[in-house]
């Protein structure tokens, strides 16, 4: 799809705050140059173009979240004179006609919304693409990218290892939960063109990981509520790092026990 010339108005991100819509951001504003006005949320905050108000000549990009889910508030702003650009990898149900909606979804189950960013870049920033893969649990399309691009075993593994903690610092129940804001975190990478040079020269990467490894001590360390042959529950108190890290406890005990019952109580 050939891109138009420049937009002279206002530029909104809409991004999913885990690693796949950070990474698909940093990826778009390496290449494009522009900051652009950032709206997102926590890893459940989908509806984001509700947020956005944009008039004609404005343009908006959106970066991991159901059309879907946006459907609405996408064709007011259509209907507003604004343009929108949209990637991702979800259910979108039937697309806009109008020419200025340009959609570059694909659905499939090994597919994600940085990759076809990259695939839109020719590869311009894959390595971003590459943290995305393994952060968004696409561990064989992390593997291939990094095959390709000639990566080492030890960049992949640290590629890996961004991705997990950028995916992370996503789960809360409000930003206030995580430890960064995605708009902050999002800042904070896009000096970085090698996501190797963020985890080397920021202070960042450690706060992620330092803060994921403590969420999960203390996690791993709750004594179930009951505790039986085959099922477990487990009452989550209600504290930032236990609404952070719900689902990674669930996750880590379900591979660690398939055949299991689990239930986890968060409080609401």
């Amino acid at each position: 799809m050939q891109e138009r010339e420049p937009y002279r108005g206002r530029h909104f991100f809409a991004f999913n705050g885990d690693a796949d819509g950070l990474c698909a951001l940093q990826q778009l504003r390496l290449a494009e140059g522009e900051r652009g006005t950032l709206v997102t949320g926590v890893k459940r905050d989908i509806r984001l173009l509700e947020r956005i108000d944009a008039r004609a000549g404005d343009r908006v990009t959106v970066l991991d979240v159901s059309h879907d889910q946006n459907r609405d508030a996408c064709a007011r702003l259509l209907r507003d004179g604004a343009a929108v650009r949209y990637f991702d990898h979800h259910f979108a149900g039937e697309l806009p006609g109008d020419p200025r909606f340009d959609a570059y979804i694909d659905t499939s189950a090994d597919i994600c919304t940085s990759a076809l960013v990259n695939r839109h870049l020719g590869g311009r920033h894959v390595r971003w693409a590459i943290v995305a893969a393994f952060g968004d649990e696409l561990p064989a399309l992390g593997d291939a990218l990094a095959r390709e691009y000639g990566l080492d075993d030890v960049e992949r593994r640290t590629l890996a290892e961004l991705g997990l903690y950028l995916n992370y610092n996503a789960y809360g129940e409000c930003v206030g939960d995580l430890h960064f804001d995605p708009a902050a975190l999002a800042d904070a990478m896009l000096p970085c063109a090698d996501p190797l040079d963020f985890v080397r020269d920021t202070p960042v990467f450690a706060a992620l990981r330092d803060g994921y490894r403590d969420d999960m001590a203390r996690a791993c360390a709750l004594a179930p509520l009951r505790d039986v042959p085959g099922a477990t529950l487990i009452r989550m108190p209600d504290h930032p790092w236990a609404r952070r890290a719900t689902g990674m406890l669930a996750n880590e005990r379900m591979r660690n026990a398939p055949h299991a019952a689990l239930a986890v109580l968060s409080p609401r």
